[in-house]
């Protein structure tokens, strides 16, 4: 990227628009209300990375959209920016590439992350990144392994989940189903995902592996019907243990938005376990 300015220029905020279609989340929570307060005491210490809108006189953010969200919330008027002039497809890959690496990735922004990389690298022509007659071309989900340091098949699983619904996209970033079993429900059409879904309501339940794998079969033989899965859904697991299950609006309020159910989990055990350390203190 070559920065048309050599330093940073402050930029009214109304001059600036997240990135069209960016696939990471911006949320207002815990860890966004630290970064308002922070702002508001100490300003923009990192200034966005953005580029010129063609034809007008605004910018599209690359990198800083949670910084951006921020200074909105706390009355910013001006922010400081790195202004690159940059095309639409290689903005895309930049925004991908500025943010995979935060600390908190869900698994869905990973997805479409990878998805928008791929559709660039296609666009631009990377399946003909060719360095020699003898070599085969590459497939945009190879470029994107090699750099992730990933294998081409995770990068393809990855964006196998943008064909969840929002509603198993939203459970597999709380932690409540694994990457595996989200890939073969990504199989089925949106009707047959609301029937699994509608199931895991009924049965207090999600998806075990074997379970998604036998609707994704069914679904390709052409067998797969609302009875079928219904009956797969509401099979007793092998491996089933007797679980405590909480209501998980009786207890988010108590804990950061930013918190996936296992998180959650993990915290009420902690808290167990000091109650109980307490009682056993007292009782001696």
């Amino acid at each position: 990227m070559k920065n048309t300015m050599k330093k940073p220029v402050a930029i009214p905020v109304e001059k600036l628009r997240p990135f069209a279609g960016h696939p990471f989340k911006v949320r207002d929570d815990d860890e966004m209300n630290t970064l308002i307060e922070s702002i508001q005491t100490q300003g923009i210490l990192s200034p966005l990375i953005v580029r010129p809108i063609e034809n007008t006189d605004e910018y599209e953010v690359i990198s800083g959209h949670r910084r951006l969200h921020a200074a909105q919330k706390a009355g910013i008027t001006e922010i400081p920016a790195l202004i690159y002039a940059l095309d639409r497809d290689a903005a895309a890959i930049a925004v991908v590439d500025s943010n995979l690496y935060r600390e908190h990735i869900l698994p869905s922004e990973k997805a479409f992350a990878y998805k928008l990389k791929a559709d660039v690298l296609k666009h631009q022509g990377q399946r003909t990144d060719i360095t020699s007659e003898q070599i085969a071309p590459k497939l945009s989900t190879e470029v994107i392994g090699e750099q992730e340091g990933i294998s081409k098949d995770t990068v393809k699983r990855y964006i196998r989940l943008t064909y969840l619904i929002p509603e198993f996209l939203e459970k597999m970033d709380e932690g409540e189903i694994a990457l595996s079993v989200g890939v073969e429900l990504s199989f089925l059409d949106e009707q047959s995902q609301r029937e699994v879904l509608e199931q895991c309501a009924i049965n207090d339940c999600t998806p075990s592996y074997s379970q998604a794998w036998r609707m994704h079969k069914a679904d390709r033989e052409g067998t797969l019907t609302t009875a079928v899965i219904q009956t797969i859904m509401s099979e007793e697991k092998a491996n089933q243990k007797a679980r405590l299950k909480i209501p998980m609006e009786r207890i988010r309020k108590y804990f950061p938005q930013s918190y996936t159910a296992a998180q959650i989990e993990d915290a009420v055990v902690k808290l167990c376990e000091r109650d109980y350390r307490r009682r056993t203190d007292r009782e001696r």
